[in-house]
């Protein structure tokens, strides 16, 4: 019996060989581990039990992902930073998980304080998840409901997108992990493949989970038909990983990706049945831009109704939800400067300095929303 992370067998002895897949430890497995770790510390430190069983599985929740050595360990740090398996033990797993999962460098927890009320407009989007909200849950499955797999945000840069993603998770209550693209690609053939498997059993000893992947056109810019000659089939190979992997798993692990250019991506991926939905957003309208500089005053401790919005609103036709938040933030600095309050007219001013993205890339988001008139469900409603 041979155990290791890799294992290369000689191929003389090749079909001698069978192997086993352990999987990452279950919750129950978890707790195990929890009481295992306290009792043979308690033997060489004094600690105290200030966790009941409601505290316990949620320790074991945040230890989700890791292997039985790296819990163990990281409970065991926790202990001895405490001397007490308390509350704040809790937090302090969780932060160690983060470490490990960030060296491991292929995911990465990203914290998701924003939730969807703190995105203007979307109310398609917005409805659409409030539908989906608890679906992983054991009484939604008994109900005969399946998790939802995921969703593809498509529209203008600086409309929101990748916040969307963020707010999912922390609408849901669920942790959020970014798929680090740049690092699952290895100099060597089959590590690349290796790596993307771990990637999707990592994810799903996490679940339930928002799995963030960002610009998801770069993810696979290389599979097309000529990818075999540019890096040995090595993008046409994640690519059919990632299909498989979508179409197959049980886990409830939701998908949220976001997508600038949709031309690019394979038809197979933005097909249902691997994605829920595909959803456009376009640059705000009226209402929502009011609700975006709404939020935004709010964030920067400022009281929306001492503004016109309806004023701001107008002056701001065709900017997208960065660059009202860029001309708050430079209407604050030029209020800073000058020692005065922040003024309906400083935004008015700030609006005036920039030049939107829909001027300076008009034909590019035209044709993108006569791709998405026909092909994806507007985020915000008609």
């Amino acid at each position: 019996m041979i155990t290791a992370p890799e294992i290369t067998i000689p191929a003389e002895l090749a079909k001698l060989v069978e192997y086993f897949d352990l999987p990452l430890p279950d919750r129950e497995r978890l707790r195990e581990i929890v009481h295992d770790t306290f009792t043979r510390l308690s033997k060489t430190y004094t600690l105290k039990l200030q966790l009941d069983a409601t505290g316990v599985d949620a320790l074991s929740a945040n230890l989700r992902g890791l292997t039985e050595e790296e819990a163990e360990r990281a409970i065991s740090q926790a202990l001895v930073t405490r001397y007490a398996l308390c509350p704040q033990t809790v937090t302090d797993v969780l932060e160690a998980k983060k470490q490990i999962l960030r060296h491991s460098g292929m995911l990465e927890f990203v914290e998701a304080p924003d939730k969807m009320v703190s995105v203007g407009g979307l109310e398609n989007l917005k409805n659409w998840l409030n539908q989906r909200h608890g679906a992983w849950e054991d009484a939604a499955r008994e109900f005969g409901l399946e998790p939802p797999r995921g969703m593809i945000i498509l529209g203008v840069q600086g409309c929101g997108k990748s916040l969307c993603a963020r707010a999912v998770a922390g609408e849901w209550k669920l942790p959020l992990v970014k798929f680090d693209t740049s690092a699952v690609y290895d100099k060597y053939i089959g590590e690349t493949e290796k790596r993307i498997r771990k990637v999707f059993q990592v994810a799903e000893g996490l679940a339930p989970c928002v799995l963030w992947i960002d610009e998801l056109e770069k993810v696979f810019a290389g599979s097309g038909p000529d990818s075999a000659s540019a890096d040995a089939g090595v993008s046409s190979r994640l690519l059919a990983s990632f299909l498989s992997w979508m179409q197959d798993r049980k886990a409830p692990v939701f998908v949220a990706a976001t997508c600038n250019n949709v031309n690019v991506l394979p038809p197979e991926l933005i097909r249902k049945g691997r994605f829920d939905e595909l959803f456009f957003v376009d640059l705000p309208n009226e209402g929502e831009r009011k609700q975006i500089f709404s939020i935004q005053l709010a964030k920067r401790k400022r009281d929306p109704r001492d503004f016109d919005l309806e004023q701001v609103a107008v002056a701001a036709k065709g900017y997208s939800g960065a660059e009202i938040e860029a001309a708050v933030q430079d209407a604050l600095y030029s209020a800073y400067s000058q020692k005065t309050s922040l003024t309906t007219q400083l935004l008015i001013e700030a609006l005036g300095h920039t030049i939107p993205l829909s001027t300076t890339r008009a034909e590019e988001i035209t044709a993108l929303r006569e791709w998405a008139r026909s092909r994806a469900v507007p985020a915000a409603a008609c």
